[in-house]
């Protein structure tokens, strides 16, 4: 069933909203996964905050030639056959979710990704993407980098404040054994 002009002007309308509006974008090819796999996939990426649909690969190009300030030229020559359009928020989630699915299918195959204006092309790039942290995963550990520094100064100044208290109470315990002695010892003669 042929789309009229109407539909495929719509169509572009609408992908270039998501590309517009998209900082994550995979491509990949999802072509030769049964109904069941291609179900199960749909979760996985549901599961995982990423979105996908298939795509034609002559909408997709025009809608990507439509953006000006987003180069996704490098991405061109990836639009051929089955192309499935995965969009997420984090770096990492749709090569996770292809990882994950690899492990019992040999799809999806990556075809490319554009992220934050870097393109990367090819399925050899899977491992390196899906080991991307996250935005959230950063500020994590920059946080943790910055904790720690100031957990060991606090740990160091109250190590030094028990010592400090040690210290006062030493002088204390033993002027009393002392004062006593002395106590004793006129009494007794």
């Amino acid at each position: 069933m042929a789309m009229t002009r109407e539909e495929k002007a719509t169509m572009i309308e609408d992908l270039q909203g998501v590309l517009q509006d998209s900082k994550v974008i995979y491509l990949a090819d999802i072509e030769g996964l049964n109904a069941v796999n291609s179900t199960e996939l749909r979760r996985a990426c549901f599961k995982g905050d990423v979105s996908l649909r298939v795509v034609k690969n002559t909408l997709l190009k025009k809608a990507m030639e439509n953006i000006e300030d987003k180069n996704f030229e490098e991405l061109y020559d990836s639009l051929k056959g089955n192309t499935a359009l995965m969009v997420a928020e984090k770096e990492n989630a749709p090569a996770k979710v292809i990882e994950a699915f690899r492990k019992k299918s040999d799809r999806p195959i990556l075809k490319g990704a554009w992220i934050d204006n870097v393109t990367y092309v090819g399925d050899d790039q899977l491992t390196t993407l899906a080991n991307f942290k996250s935005r959230e995963e950063l500020i994590a550990d920059i946080v943790a980098l910055l904790k720690s520094p100031i957990q060991s100064l606090l740990s160091q100044l109250e190590n030094k404040g028990e010592a400090t208290a040690k210290a006062e109470e030493t002088p204390a315990a033993e002027e009393a054994p002392a004062t006593d002695a002395t106590e004793e010892g006129p009494a007794a003669e």
